[in-house]
Parts: C-alpha cells; sequence; structure tokens
C-alpha cells in the first residue's frame, strides 16, 4: 500500500472543500483530469458511478466535487459546493447514474466520466484511492481503448502511423523521462490504424520547460497533472 503514495500528504489529504479526501477532494482531481482531457469544460457529462461511489456519492458531496474538476476548481474553491448549479447555468447537460455491478477497473470509489465537447467525444474511468489521490485506469477516446498505469501524471502524445515507436530513440520519452522521471511508456493503435498513441506514465510533474520542448516535438500532445 505504501508503494501507491509519494509524500505524507497523499495520506493527509489537501486542504478542501467537503467531507472526504477519499469521495470530494480526489472526485475533484478526477473531473480535472477530464477536463484536461476533453481540453475544456465539456457541453455534456454523463457520470456513472460504482460501488462505495454509487452508494454514498449523494451525502459525501462526490457529485459537486467531480463537476468542480470539471470547471477547473481547486479542492479548496468556496464555489466547489455550488459547481453543479454552475454548470448547469453554463448550459452544460450533467447526468449521475447509480450503476449495479462492480467497478469496470476493480476500484469501490469508481467514477466513469462519458463526455462530449462540440465534435470530440470521450470516457475517462478514475478511482480515488485516499488522501485525494486518484488513478486514470482507463481512457476510450478518438478510437484508442488506453490502459495507462493510473497514477499521475500521465503523457499522451499521438503521431500518424508508420512513425517509430515509443522507445530509446523515442524524443519524448527521453524528455519526459529527464532524471528518471518516466515510470513506463505504451503505445496504442487506433482502431482505423491510423495512427498510434503514445502514454507515458510518469512519477512527477514535468517542468513548463520541458513541456514547451515536447510541445515542439510533438504538438498532438495532452499532459495531466
Amino acid at each position: 500500500m505504501a508503494g501507491e503514495y509519494r509524500s505524507v500528504f497523499d495520506i493527509i489529504g489537501p486542504v478542501m472543500v467537503g467531507p472526504s479526501s477519499s469521495h470530494t477532494a480526489g472526485a475533484v482531481a478526477i473531473g480535472r483530469a477530464a477536463r484536461h482531457l476533453i481540453g475544456g469544460l465539456p457541453d455534456e457529462a454523463i457520470i456513472d458511478y460504482y460501488e462505495s461511489f454509487a452508494k454514498t456519492h449523494k451525502g459525501h458531496g462526490t457529485d459537486y466535487a467531480i463537476v468542480s474538476g470539471l470547471l477547473g476548481f481547486a479542492p479548496d474553491d468556496g464555489r466547489v459546493p455550488n459547481a453543479v448549479s454552475i454548470a448547469r447555468d453554463q448550459g452544460v447537460h450533467i447526468e449521475f447514474r447509480e450503476c449495479p455491478g462492480p467497478s469496470p477497473i476493480d476500484h469501490p470509489n469508481t467514477a466513469v466520466l462519458n463526455m462530449r465537447r462540440g465534435q470530440r467525444q470521450m470516457s475517462i474511468f478514475g478511482c480515488s484511492i485516499g488522501g485525494g489521490t486518484v488513478e486514470i485506469r482507463r481512457i476510450q477516446m478518438n478510437g484508442y481503448d488506453l490502459k495507462p498505469g493510473g497514477m499521475l501524471p500521465l503523457l499522451l502524445v499521438e503521431e500518424p502511423s508508420g512513425r517509430p515507436d515509443s522507445g530509446q530513440d523515442d524524443p519524448v520519452a527521453q524528455l519526459a523521462g529527464a532524471g528518471d522521471n518516466l515510470r513506463r511508456s505504451s503505445s496504442y493503435q487506433s482502431a482505423d490504424g491510423g495512427s498510434i498513441m503514445h502514454v507515458y506514465d510518469l512519477d512527477k510533474p514535468l517542468s513548463e520547460l520541458v513541456l514547451q520542448k515536447i510541445r515542439r516535438a510533438a504538438p498532438q500532445m495532452i499532459y495531466i497533472n
């Protein structure tokens, strides 16, 4: 268990609005990760809860916490309890569903966010593992079914098929892994075979200087911290 946490603050939890670091602060982090993935506030978010989240989401503030993340709020933002109303006032369609059966990613605190923003649609499968720490264990987007290691930060880079796969000569991997920061990398081919998505699991956030270099090397990137 100790290996899942990187500092004592992951166990104590962050400063936050809400009753539970797992069900509230963790839910904010899942929503923020989803916002990064889809590129801003979605037009529609249908949120499926499993197991513990399905039973306690209303009482523990998980609903407004996840939507706070979608809005880009921090866990201690005073607007967090009103996030659902704020998002709906901005025209976002929001729906919460309590799903029977086990979590599709094998964790009791699971939320699946099914989102649409313009023509883009994607689903992100996240779980809160305690202390405000979350894992993103599955992402479905643009014909990909990605299964990252879970812990944030994550770096996603898309490129056309036929170019070299990630490995020792991959310039993005070398940049992201500066100082042994790269935990692992994996590559997925799109359903139509036209492109490849590289997923880099990182041990710590990337500096802005490194991110600028990666953007120049790989414009089609998404960074989730």
